[in-house]
Parts: structure tokens; C-alpha cells; sequence
């Protein structure tokens, strides 16, 4: 009997460690997929316009074919390679993040520049609707795959930044929580998204009740303008995640001029106020890191628009992009 409840004991003792650890990968993932904030909100924005133009029954299998593709770049290539730099070469972290919250700061400049110089989309014209369906979607879904490998990677190199030092295993762990939750959070509020004004014109033709009917046409009304705040939002967050990842990473370069100089603005700021000092001091720096965000997208436009895409379209043996 002693034997067989000292082998209970090990077990209870085997099970509250194994618990504590589920927590701290639960707790690191949570703060980590906090910190991708940025890339986070653009993909839940961009996403819903792959869907655009199809048969609504199309939809929410097309966000599943995404969604899958996005778990697979996660987990299948993105997860072994951090672990890879994270544990063989930490030092092409901080230039990685660098790079991508550079990129965050590109896309959320260019939207910002889109809204006072209108362009033209190719991809986005109705001659599209003329192709097959079936292929039409399959390149739907695979551009949509290829844009979710660029965002999750920005997405998991930030992630992996904020992993305390542990095991190889348990920021495995933490990766792999932070890559699923995410997907699940960004396509399961994107396949509400574009089904939300179905969902509405339901309501408002077949319910019973004159408020069911009232609340679907409200629905219907208030999509359009959801998206353009969604859309917003998820710029102003790109812009300002983007410059604070670069402007941490020049601090930990050794380049802090800019990174402190914010940092006491910040600091002054709140204590000017008698209320409310850390949220004035968050605010503060954030509103600042945004401008150096957009400045830096701005100054990256003509490079990526002029040399960058062209390099790249001319190594995949295409043809530069037609201006408009």
C-alpha cells in the first residue's frame, strides 16, 4: 500500500508540473502574440477581400483553404527555422525583427500614401470575375497564402523575441500555441467577418420579430464602415508596432539616441499630468513610434517601388509592374 501511494505522489507531482508548465506556455504565448499586435490586425483586415466576387458558399471554404495554408506555414517551416536562429544563431534576431517591423512600417505607409494618391489595382477589376471560378479561387488562395507566410514570419520572429530563455521545448511550445491561437483568433474573425452581412440580409428578410429585422438591416448598414475602421485601426497599429520593433532593435544595437529621446518625452508627458500617468506615458510613446513608423514606411516606398520590386520581378524572369 505504501509503494502504490508513493507512486500516487509521484504522479499528482508529475501532474502539477506539467500543468505549471501548460501555464507558462499559455501565459509566454499570450504575451507574445500580444506583441504581433500589428501583423495580427492586417490579417484579420486583409484577408476578407480574397473572397470578394465569389458565390457566397464559396466563402467560408475558401477562408478554410487560407487558413489551413496558414497553419502549415507556421508550423511546418516558420516554427523550425526560429528554433533553428533562436538557438544556433540569436544574433540574426534582432536584424530579422528589424527587417520585418521595417516591412510593417512599408505596408502601413503605403496605405496612408493610397489614401491621397489613389492607385490602380489590377487585381481588383471585374475582368477577373470572367476567368474560371475554380482557378480564379485557386489563385485567390494561393496569393492569400503567399501574403499570410510574409506576416506569420513577421508574426513568429516577434513572438520568439518575447520568449523568456528556456528550453528548446518549451519555446517550441510556445510557438506552436502562439501560431495556432493566432490562426484561429485571425480566420475565425475573418470567416465572420465576410459572413456577417449574410448573416444580416437573413435576419432582416426572414425574422419573425420586427427588431430581428431591424437589428439584420443594421447589420447590412454597418459592415461596410466596420471594415473601413478595421482597416484603420490595423494601419495605425502596423505603423505603430512597426517603428517601435525598429527603434528597440537600433537600441539594442547601440544606435538609442531616438529610442531614449521618446522614452523621455514620454516620461514628461506623464508626469505633467495628476492622473493617469501610464496610460499617458503607453500613449505617448505610442503615438511616437507611430510617426517614426510612417516616416520610415514613407522613406521606403520609392526604394521598395523602384528598385526592390523591380529586382525581385526581374530575378523571377517577369515583367515590372504596368504604372498606373
Amino acid at each position: 500500500m505504501s509503494g502504490l501511494l508513493a507512486l500516487l505522489d509521484d504522479v499528482a507531482g508529475i501532474a502539477k508540473v506539467a500543468a505549471a508548465s501548460v501555464d507558462d506556455v499559455i501565459g509566454q504565448a499570450a504575451k507574445a502574440g500580444a506583441k504581433a499586435a500589428g501583423a495580427v490586425i492586417d490579417d484579420a483586415a486583409v484577408t476578407p477581400k480574397y473572397v470578394q466576387g465569389f458565390q457566397p458558399a464559396r466563402e467560408l471554404p475558401i477562408v478554410w483553404r487560407i487558413a489551413r495554408g496558414s497553419i502549415k506555414n507556421k508550423l511546418l517551416f516558420l516554427l523550425p527555422i526560429g528554433l533553428l536562429l533562436a538557438n544556433f544563431a540569436p544574433w540574426v534576431i534582432t536584424p530579422l525583427l528589424m527587417l520585418g517591423g521595417a516591412y510593417l512600417c512599408f505596408e502601413g505607409a503605403e496605405k496612408v500614401y493610397h489614401l491621397f494618391v489613389p492607385h490602380h489595382h489590377d487585381a481588383d477589376e471585374p475582368k477577373d470575375l470572367t476567368k474560371d471560378p475554380a482557378h480564379l479561387e485557386e489563385e485567390k488562395v494561393q496569393g492569400a497564402i503567399k501574403t499570410d507566410f510574409i506576416l506569420s514570419a513577421e508574426i513568429m520572429t516577434i513572438a520568439l523575441a518575447e520568449i523568456p530563455d528556456s528550453n528548446i521545448w518549451m519555446e517550441g511550445a510556445t510557438l506552436a500555441a502562439v501560431a495556432i491561437g493566432i490562426t484561429v483568433a485571425v480566420y475565425g474573425s475573418v470567416a465572420l467577418i465576410v459572413k456577417a452581412d449574410d448573416v444580416g440580409l437573413l435576419m432582416s428578410t426572414k425574422g419573425r420579430l420586427g427588431l430581428t429585422r431591424a437589428f439584420g438591416r443594421g447589420i447590412v448598414k454597418a459592415m461596410p464602415g466596420f471594415l473601413k475602421a478595421l482597416m484603420i485601426v490595423g494601419t495605425a497599429a502596423m505603423l505603430w508596432v512597426g517603428g517601435s520593433i525598429v527603434l528597440h532593435g537600433l537600441d539594442v544595437l547601440g544606435a538609442s539616441w531616438l529610442y531614449d529621446t521618446i522614452h523621455h518625452i514620454a516620461e514628461s508627458a506623464a508626469h505633467a499630468v495628476s492622473s493617469a500617468q501610464g496610460f499617458v506615458k503607453w500613449a505617448v510613446t505610442a503615438a511616437l513610434d507611430g510617426i517614426f513608423g510612417l516616416a520610415l514606411g514613407l522613406a521606403l516606398i520609392p526604394v521598395a517601388t523602384k528598385v526592390l520590386i523591380p529586382a525581385w520581378t526581374a530575378l523571377r524572369g517577369g515583367k515590372p509592374a504596368a504604372k498606373h
